[in-house]
């Protein structure tokens, strides 16, 4: 079977949550972990969604792209964040590992975040999503 711009789609026979009789379209689904027929949490495309979920998490993402910042430094770049979702954001990520905290020596003692290796490769994410809201909101 065909969709209109000519990709090879096809429909589910089975019942589990893998459809392996199916036809994928293989650029919005070139591996294993995404044919599936509901949202799986190993499925690639709801890690990266998970990884950036969360009321203003893209922007602390976004600060920590310029390089490690305070907690002190993060809430002066994003001023009408709360101290208390600030520290929520931060700790979800450390979770995903997505960011580090570290402490930096000297008095009075101090903490840095950085973004982990994993929490870089969401540029690209990141940027992508920002241009396709752009097209998105200018087709309004």
């Amino acid at each position: 079977m065909s969709s209109e711009d000519g990709r090879a789609v096809g429909h589910q026979t089975g019942s589990g949550a893998r459809a392996e009789s199916r036809s994928w379209d293989a650029e919005l689904v070139p591996g294993e972990r995404g044919r599936t027929v509901r949202p799986e949490t190993d499925c690639p495309v709801e890690v990266a969604l998970a990884a950036v979920a969360g009321r203003w998490t893209t922007l602390v993402l976004r600060e920590l792209m310029h390089g490690p910042a305070s907690y002190g430094e993060l809430r002066a770049r994003l001023p009408e964040i709360s101290s208390k979702v600030l520290a929520e954001r931060l700790q979800a990520l450390g979770e995903r590992e997505l960011v580090v905290r570290e402490r930096l020596t000297g008095f009075p003692v101090r903490t840095s975040y950085r973004l982990t290796p994993a929490g870089e490769a969401l540029r690209p994410l990141l940027v992508e999503l920002y241009r396709t809201g752009e097209r998105l909101a200018g087709s309004r």
